[in-house]
């Protein structure tokens, strides 16, 4: 994972961007593997963890309407938690993560495992994607904080390509 969020710091420096995270079932592990990294300061600006549905409406604004019809755990919620760390933050880019870890909470329809990811730049639309995680609690947050962190190397590869 060091290695991963090393890569990160440097993509993001060569940029000269900083970073925001939006996180719920990760509970702040994003954040706490970037800045594990000495110097992250140079390029993490800040971390949410938004936890119950009120966190994510008071500190991102993700939309009531969308948590009532959507869920915290969906496309549309991770979306907007991107867009918020964005507005609420100095930061040129944000990663938001929200799932279900387990072994509870789950349903037929967003059973353990699913977890929603969505990357953004300032001034552009969110990416988002769906994984379903298999393993237990802490397997799974490990597993969604690596590809939180992949997905931003990816999101930085594409700036890259168009500069």
């Amino acid at each position: 994972m060091i290695a991963l969020a090393t890569q990160v710091g440097a993509a993001l420096k060569s940029h000269g961007m900083m970073l925001a995270t939006a996180e719920s079932c990760t509970g702040g592990g994003v954040a706490s593997a970037l800045t594990e990294i000495a110097g992250s300061s140079a390029w993490f600006e800040r971390g949410f963890v938004t936890y119950s549905n009120q966190a994510k409406v008071d500190m991102l604004g993700v939309s009531t309407d969308t948590l009532a019809r959507f869920g915290a755990v969906s496309e549309a919620t991770v979306r907007e938690m991107v867009e918020g760390a964005l507005r609420n933050s100095q930061a040129h880019v944000a990663l938001a993560v929200s799932g279900i870890a387990g072994p509870g909470g789950g349903t037929v329809e967003k059973p353990v495992g699913t977890v929603w990811f969505a990357w953004g730049i300032k001034n552009g639309a969110p990416v988002s994607r769906l994984h379903l995680l298999a393993g237990d609690r802490a397997e799974i947050r490990v597993h969604a904080v690596r590809i939180a962190l992949q997905g931003t190397l990816e999101l930085l590869s594409k700036v890259s390509e168009r500069a």
